[in-house]
């Protein structure tokens, strides 16, 4: 059985009708605009017009990542960089949330990969991982800010288990990825292809480097995600580090900024969180909230080992909306 529209639209006269709709709605859209008093070309979005245009990404003669230099006089090189940024530049709110979560994520990431003597580059590969959010999951279950998997986790010393999940801790996970990259560094030599076994796994880059016998990351034919997975880092380095070059305009006031949280050091096993919580003046929602480690509304804790919790008073909570205003 066929549809009006159907029917109507395989017709001269359908055509033609469709045709009249089309400029109907296009003159009651005009009518609308000028009603408002407002210039069809220039729309409006506050006091700034809406782009008119879509234009290419800015991208440098020269680039760097980790130390090492993207080889950008290769064609297949520049082109999957250009491919990257043209993404990523037109994913606005994706790369708004990145820009206002770097201010609270970068602080507590910058430091702990200097201590170890990781290239700080490195922040990129959180943002390219999990857009900087701790509480990410993935369909292959890799979780938190590094997306790391439950066995990885184990082998570099992480604990998972029905209460705790340090995947989701932002200090323990980025101390451990930071192990990972150092390894994956010995074994394949370069810094570029230790951010590519990230992805791809130390056998993975291991086997692809002796089978092709190259060793730059960008002499390698991989699979798509890896092939383009260094390219997204330094892509959301680009941006990230001149956000006003790709039309990203974000005032201080408008970043999510390091709350002034305080530790308590646990020793014992905790039965209700949430009694617990309201004993330290904050509530169980917030002690989630700036705990996403903590899986449960328990914490079970073996003999000899501690936790520290974070927490924020309710009273401290209204105030950082309040300071940040100011």
């Amino acid at each position: 059985m066929h549809t009006l529209a159907e029917s109507s639209s395989s017709s001269p006269w359908g055509v033609v009708l469709r045709i009249i709709l089309l400029l109907a709605m296009a003159g009651g859209v005009g009518v609308l605009l000028v009603q408002h008093n407002v210039n069809p070309s220039m729309a409006q979005v506050g006091n700034r017009p809406l782009p008119e245009r879509c234009e290419q990404p800015y991208c440098p003669d020269t680039v760097w990542f980790a130390g090492e230099r993207v080889p950008l006089e290769l064609v297949d090189v520049r082109e999957s960089l250009d491919w990257e940024l043209c993404v990523a530049a037109n994913w606005h709110s994706h790369i708004l949330l990145m820009l206002k979560r770097s201010a609270r994520i970068f602080p507590v990431i910058e430091p702990l990969l200097r201590a170890q003597g990781i290239p700080d580059d490195f922040k990129y590969l959180a943002a390219a991982e999990s857009s900087l959010n701790p509480r990410a999951t993935s369909p292959a279950k890799a979780v938190g800010t590094w997306q790391i998997l439950e066995g990885t986790a184990r082998d570099y010393g992480l604990v998972v288990n029905a209460d705790v999940d340090e995947r989701y801790h932002l200090e323990k996970s980025t101390l451990a990825v930071c192990n990972y990259l150092k390894k994956s560094r010995m074994a394949h030599g370069s810094w570029t292809m230790a951010a590519a076994a990230y992805n791809i796994g130390h056998g993975g880059a291991g086997r692809q480097m002796a089978q092709q016998a190259q060793q730059s990351y960008y002499d390698l034919y991989l699979n798509v995600e890896t092939g383009r997975y260094v390219f997204r880092i330094i892509a959301l380095k680009l941006i990230m580090e001149h956000p006003e070059r790709y039309g990203f305009y974000l005032h201080e006031r408008d970043k999510y900024q390091p709350l002034p949280s305080r530790e308590i050091v646990v020793d014992s096993t905790i039965n209700d969180l949430s009694s617990w919580a309201q004993c330290q003046g904050t509530n169980f929602k917030m002690v989630k909230w700036l705990n996403p480690w903590l899986r449960s509304s328990s914490l079970h804790i073996d003999s000899g080992r501690t936790y520290r919790v974070k927490i924020l008073t309710l009273q401290e909570r209204n105030a950082v909306y309040t300071a940040g205003k100011k």
